[in-house]
């Protein structure tokens, strides 16, 4: 998931949107326009709720068919 932080404005719809309870609002960072915005947390399902509830198209998910690392490796 791509999260464009400077696009959002801390409306926190994603975080109750999110079945796997992995979006976290910041809480003393703020994006360059002054809001809070969401962190993502291990564990996303790719559900895309976030998406779907956000009025400013801040996320971009990605689904693969493999877990993936922080780097963006699959791990082996």
């Amino acid at each position: 998931m791509v999260i464009d932080i400077d696009a959002c404005k801390g409306c926190d719809l994603c975080i109750d949107a999110c079945p796997a309870d992995v979006l976290r609002m910041t809480v003393s960072e703020v994006n360059d326009r002054g809001y809070r915005y969401p962190r993502l947390l291990p564990g996303c399902i790719a559900c895309k709720a976030c998406s779907a509830i956000c009025p400013d198209f801040v996320f971009q998910v990605y689904r693969y068919d493999e877990p993936r690392d922080e780097t963006g490796g699959t791990g082996r």
